[in-house]
């Protein structure tokens, strides 16, 4: 696969850094921050998470908007694959989508056709979204062909439902291989790139960001298709949500700035973002 080149110098990340944190510094505005609050995915993704435990966790996002009227929703609850179908029976509320993590999820090393049919099972039992790992252990190798193949045959099988390819971007250290990997992503037909799994020690940075919103705008002026961004792991502050909502509403623009085309994958932000948007301590998921 032949790769266009990054559009700005590795070394001017730092000043753009710097540049879009002096922005997300005046955008804590309520309309802004419900709208933050809207795009999460509101993940539960631990090894003790029992069916009674994430049936409770929906039920709180089903008594949110009598609880906070006026407040909105998140925009879909992620699970591991085997709870999807316990999101789906107990949801109540049509806007929240059901989303699975899938795919030999968080490593990615297991067969294709276990990947796959993971995937084929997590909607089958309800997942209208589904959330895979991007193979590193091929991609690290400069086996593209087959990081394509195998991202374009998880999105055959799952059809309608919109898929998420998560880079693990803090594996990454170089950021043409970021580039690289969001590109190869969307060539291979991710609805979304998404940053990171979270189970790793360096997950969504702000760098790592910058260049997958880029690589979207790319995509776009080529094709003219809009495709998702998703920053995860890591982000539990409102300045971390701001930053992000700096990051893609400057570089791609207002018509990302809606939960169909940005998310963020957080278990804790939602109550801090809760808490600023009330004015007073909010522990409510």
């Amino acid at each position: 696969m032949n790769f266009p080149e990054l559009p700005f110098q590795p070394g001017e990340l730092p000043e753009k850094v710097a540049r879009f944190a002096t922005i997300a510094g005046s955008m804590g505005s309520p309309d802004m921050l419900k709208l933050a609050f809207s795009c999460i995915d509101l993940t539960t993704l631990n090894s003790t998470d029992t069916v009674s435990g994430v049936a409770a966790f929906t039920q709180k996002v089903n008594a949110f908007g009598l609880q906070f009227p006026g407040a909105g929703n998140v925009a879909a609850i992620c699970v591991y694959p085997n709870m999807a179908s316990v999101v789906r029976e107990n949801l109540a509320v049509d806007s929240v989508g059901v989303a699975a993590v899938a795919g030999g999820f968080p490593s990615s090393m297991t067969f294709l056709s276990l990947k796959e049919e993971e995937a084929r099972l997590a909607v089958v039992h309800g997942a209208d979204e589904i959330d895979i790992v991007l193979p590193l252990w091929a991609f690290l190798e400069e086996n593209y062909e087959y990081c394509m193949t195998e991202v374009r045959a998880i999105k055959n099988t799952v059809g309608d439902a919109h898929l998420k390819v998560i880079l693990e971007s803090g594996a990454l250290k170089d950021p043409e291989l970021i580039w690289k990997a969001s590109l190869l992503s969307l060539e291979a037909g991710a609805d979304f790139i998404k940053t990171s799994t979270g189970k790793m020690p360096v997950a969504a940075t702000p760098e790592a960001a910058i260049i997958m919103s880029y690589a979207l705008k790319y995509w776009y002026d080529k094709t003219g298709e809009r495709r998702g961004f998703k920053p995860a792991g890591g982000i539990v502050s409102t300045a971390d949500a701001m930053l992000y909502c700096a990051i893609v509403g400057d570089i791609l623009g207002e018509e990302w700035m809606n939960n169909k085309l940005f998310r963020i994958g957080a278990s804790r932000l939602a109550n801090n973002l809760l808490t600023d948007i009330n004015g007073k301590e909010t522990s409510y998921f």
